[in-house]
């Protein structure tokens, strides 16, 4: 059978033909699922500037639009608003993946009013998204909720897309979702990041993400082609590993994103001196690779001897990280100096997808599980932080309060649950 006679089944048959073709040769039947059309899919937000003044809007689409632009206006309460949009052109790379030829377009909106809703379309003048909406940040501090999870990884489609789908009911009012590395399994393998997308769904329209690259983004020792085509981040990291080392201010808070995959003694310097000029009340560090290993048979010693003096020093608030594919969640003390004023660090190692390793239960760690997908929310407000990690069914399972002390570490308030650690049976 063709590629056109395919496509032409698959038309009129649907899911029917794709299934029966997916068991003669799973590969064709990837290639007609994922395959882009004139119509843009795989939209995505991003920051790659301010948070209250920017916004950066990502899609795909097939080789033959010319013209990709996107809209905008100040959303309204009725429909008018569209009359007042304004027209961008996008910037545009052709990329060549293992199934197809593709388009990935961007469009940065600058010169945004802060504290406000937009609403957004992209496409080409006949070919249009919906009408999606995001609000900027403010301008200074103020109340920010926020998810974050670990790696999505396996079965994305299939099994991570309840769990991310739960945690945005939990906190529909979050701004942005921290993803802490292996997004996907195989690299360079488009099937698996169309699942990705297509598991969070119109979520990434309207919900920032802020992404950094794990051990699985690499594929042959390289980081995956797909990563800067796709998503449109900050290049105020370090030269070299731009979009993958970064940092944004928002409401207060400082979220710096590191690749502890590649340079980390070059992070290390750079973290340094930015945690040395940060005006911000709070500090958020994501990367992939635990400093604190919570997985059998797996611990991160030369980069936790690196960077965590880094974090002492600089008293940064909670650290965020993947990889092991169990949860464990630390004191205030975990590995510090008893010397006074150097604790105040939470370290947090969680996973969201359905691949799970055993548990290595540790002293440090105030809340564990094995064999379960969580997804945490973070609520920043003047002196608190509060923190929360839910079951895919959105059972509480960990929680915690931070208070800012003047002059002392923070101070840690357990909330966690009265119910068994979750293991595997």
């Amino acid at each position: 059978m063709n590629r056109l006679s395919l496509t032409t089944a698959f038309g009129f048959l649907g899911l029917a033909a794709y299934v029966l073709i997916a068991e003669k040769d799973p590969k064709v039947a990837e290639d007609i699922l994922h395959r882009p059309t004139p119509i843009p899919d795989r939209i995505i937000l991003t920051w790659a500037g301010n948070p209250a003044t920017t916004q950066a809007v990502t899609w795909r689409t097939d080789v033959s639009v010319k013209k990709p632009v996107a809209q905008i206006a100040i959303a309204g309460d009725g429909p008018d608003f569209i009359k007042k949009a304004a027209t961008l052109d996008a910037v545009s790379e052709t990329f060549q993946s293992d199934l197809n030829t593709a388009q990935y377009h961007s469009v940065k909106f600058q010169s945004l009013q802060p504290g406000t809703m937009y609403a957004y379309r992209v496409g080409d003048g006949f070919n249009w998204s919906e009408w999606n909406q995001f609000r900027t940040a403010e301008p200074g501090p103020a109340p920010v909720e926020f998810l974050y999870v670990g790696d999505a990884q396996n079965d994305i489609y299939q099994l991570w897309s309840r769990l991310i789908r739960q945690g945005y009911s939990e906190a529909p009012k979050s701004r942005f979702i921290i993803h802490a590395g292996d997004l996907v399994n195989r690299a360079s393998r488009d099937a698996e990041w169309g699942e990705w997308h297509a598991a969070a769904g119109w979520i990434n329209r309207s919900v920032v993400s802020v992404p950094v690259p794990g051990n699985h983004e690499y594929g042959s020792k390289q980081l995956t082609t797909h990563w800067r085509p796709q998503f449109t981040l900050p290049e105020n990291g370090v030269p070299g590993i731009e979009e993958t080392s970064y940092y944004l201010d928002i409401h207060g808070v400082r979220i710096v994103a590191l690749n502890s995959n590649r340079m980390q003694k070059e992070q290390a310097e750079w973290l340094d001196k930015l945690l040395s000029e940060n005006p911000n009340r709070w500090t958020v560090l994501t990367f992939h690779h635990p400093v604190y290993s919570a997985a059998r048979s797996r611990d991160n010693k030369d980069l936790r001897e690196l960077w965590q003096p880094i974090f002492d020093k600089h008293r940064v608030d909670i650290v965020l990280t993947g990889h092991d594919h169990t949860y464990a969640r630390s004191n205030l003390r975990t590995g510090v100096s008893t010397r006074e004023g150097t604790a105040g660090t939470v370290y947090v190692v969680s996973v969201s997808g359905p691949k799970m390793y055993n548990l290595d239960r540790e002293s440090w760690m105030q809340r564990a599980a094995e064999n379960t997908q969580l997804c945490q929310i973070i609520r920043v407000s003047g002196d608190t932080l509060q923190y929360e990690a839910r079951t895919a069914r959105g059972v509480l399972y960990d929680a915690f309060d931070l208070t800012k002390q003047e002059g002392k570490p923070n101070k840690l308030v357990n909330r966690v649950p009265e119910t068994p650690e979750l293991r595997r049976q």
